[in-house]
């Protein structure tokens, strides 16, 4: 029997775990902000809240600190848009949440995201030259943000312009963030309802439970067939944007197929050590498409072979 300083302790260790995977999850959403990431955390986790009442001190301060973020910014057409997105994906959250209790958060959050990403199509289907604003505000807010990056680095090299070659390589990444900016905000978006579903579970029910191990990602399996459909449609003869429609499903599939990669990593190898977070951390400084490509063939072939299923079937 185990002793209530061991309980603890697996207590404490839970908990630190879980502060982690909420950070490496806010990080995420940071890296990949299109919209605000304050809001996309905030509205959801005030709609969860809402669900599940105020019980205490901490989760009354937590509310307030949420709708002070939903209110901070310029009152543009953008502030607007990005708050009806974060809205709807969480009441869909929630209300999956409410009905299918049992589901992964992982499905959870892509039920939300397919519902919010379908109320947002029909509305710019029906609105004409919506889309049209939306995109050239986006992309005009990430080249704002190359300009500014470029700014900095010139003052941080007192006064001397950057090369040309590290000019070039962040304009074809900024170019490239504009060409697929909404599988970035749908990747953004499903990091975001994560952090506020854990922050609902840590304030409301009290528990560590509200993010699962890292090894235990995964998603249904016949969402291979999305990825293999936005690869065909960006590699045939389509129009200019069908193949980006295709663009941006495949790279929030690569996404999703690469933390899977990592998730059977994880398994395997019964989690990474310091040391092999920071090797991790420098292949994906210096070789990212290398690294990032391997996670996504490896969370692939999960798809098809079950890698974690047969890796524990050979320990035993």
């Amino acid at each position: 029997m185990r002793s209530s300083g061991e309980r603890d302790g697996d207590a404490r260790g839970e908990r630190r775990r879980g502060w982690l995977r909420a950070g490496a999850l806010l990080g995420i959403a940071l890296a990949t902000s299109v919209a605000q990431p304050t809001a996309l955390v905030a509205i959801p986790l005030l709609v969860l809240v809402g669900m599940g009442g105020i019980r205490s001190v901490g989760t009354f301060v937590a509310t307030v600190v949420a709708m002070l973020f939903v209110l901070l910014g310029p009152r543009d057409g953008m502030w607007y848009a990005e708050r009806a997105w974060a809205l709807i994906a969480g009441g869909v959250f929630t209300a999956v949440s409410i009905a299918r209790p049992g589901w992964r958060l992982s499905s959870r959050a892509l039920v939300s995201i397919a519902g919010t990403a379908a109320v947002f199509g029909a509305f710019l289907v029906s609105s004409a030259g919506a889309w049209d604003v939306i995109d050239w505000t986006v992309s005009d807010r990430l080249r704002a943000g190359f300009a500014t990056w470029l700014d900095a680095i010139t003052v941080l090299r007192d006064g001397r312009a950057p090369s040309p070659a590290l000019v070039s390589a962040i304009y074809r990444t900024v170019e490239a963030q504009v060409t697929v900016f909404p599988a970035l905000l749908a990747i953004e978006t499903m990091a975001a309802l994560a952090v506020a579903w854990w922050l609902y579970v840590r304030l409301v029910h009290r528990t560590d439970d509200g993010l699962a191990p890292v090894a235990g990602f995964r998603f249904n399996d016949h969402l291979v067939w999305l990825m293999i459909g936005g690869l065909a449609l960006v590699a045939g003869w389509a129009s200019e944007g069908v193949s980006r429609l295709g663009a941006n499903v495949a790279v929030f599939m690569a996404a999703l197929y690469a933390v899977r990669g990592l998730a059977v990593g994880l398994f395997v190898s019964g989690g990474f050590s310091l040391f092999g977070y920071v090797m991790m951390g420098l292949g994906i400084l210096f070789a990212a498409p290398v690294v990032v490509g391997f996670a996504v063939l490896l969370g692939v072939a999960d798809t098809w072979l079950d890698l974690r299923e047969r890796a524990g079937s050979l320990a035993t």
